[in-house]
């Protein structure tokens, strides 16, 4: 992956504003609509995209986030098997995303991968955890679990020289630090190979990942003991 080129269009650029959601009405900005003509970037996203839980979604280290429309089939046929509502992957945005693209996976980036999208500079620092959320959006209670399982997750940037980006624009790798360490291993190595405790020493010292990443990591040495994770699955 170290020679790797890319340069690709993007489809669809979106945001969207807090608005009640699930059962609880509870404010969500998930519901994303794409937008027209150019949307201005910020350190923490963009200046007209809104999140109901700043805890827990945007900010520095989750200032964009990026679903490759790559992995919508897929989703259609299993949500199909599971009873699920597949109407809302009539169009990007399902999940939440900011960056709507195709020919992009999570086994094509890596993390602290730099691009260029539009005239703004973007740094890859995670991937995205999934949560109980997606279980509402989707109408299936297993959604958020099959997302983490599958390694479909998407990712998320920080931004490192703020700009415009609008649908159409070219997303261009410019940087690849650490090409060892595709977002597929990294989901790999938290969800799978979940006690590998040599990657999870490198992992805990890649500069690029976002610090929260990083802290869980070095826990899960100290500690050989993997975090629970139902309740960011499945609410509570």
């Amino acid at each position: 992956m170290k020679d790797a080129v890319i340069d690709i269009p993007i489809d669809a650029v979106l945001a969207g504003r807090v608005r009640p959601f699930g059962p609880k009405g509870l404010p969500s900005g998930i519901a994303k609509l794409p937008v027209d003509g150019p949307a201005r970037i910020t350190r923490v996203g963009f200046d007209i995209d809104e999140q109901g839980d700043p805890k827990h979604h945007g900010g520095p280290e989750k200032a964009l986030h990026h679903y490759p429309r790559d992995h919508y089939q897929a989703w259609r046929e299993s949500l199909t098997a599971q009873g699920g509502e597949v109407g809302v992957l009539d169009r990007a945005g399902a999940f939440g995303e900011n960056l709507s693209t195709q020919g992009l996976t999570e086994a094509d980036v890596c993390v602290g991968d730099r691009f260029r999208i539009g005239t703004a500079l973007v740094e890859v620092s995670q991937a995205r955890q999934p949560c109980w959320k997606l279980n509402h959006r989707f109408g299936y209670a297993g959604m958020s679990r099959a997302v983490q399982e599958s390694g479909r997750t998407g990712w998320y940037y920080r931004v490192i020289e703020e700009g415009e980006v609008a649908a159409g624009d070219r997303l261009v790798l410019v940087a690849r630090p650490h090409p060892q360490w595709s977002l597929q291993r990294l989901l790999h190595v938290l969800y799978v190979d979940r006690l590998n405790y040599p990657a999870l020493a490198e992992m805990a010292e890649l500069p690029p990942l976002a610090e929260s990443w990083r802290k869980l990591a070095r826990q899960r040495v100290a500690s050989h003991v993997v975090e629970d994770m139902e309740r960011r699955l499945a609410g509570g």
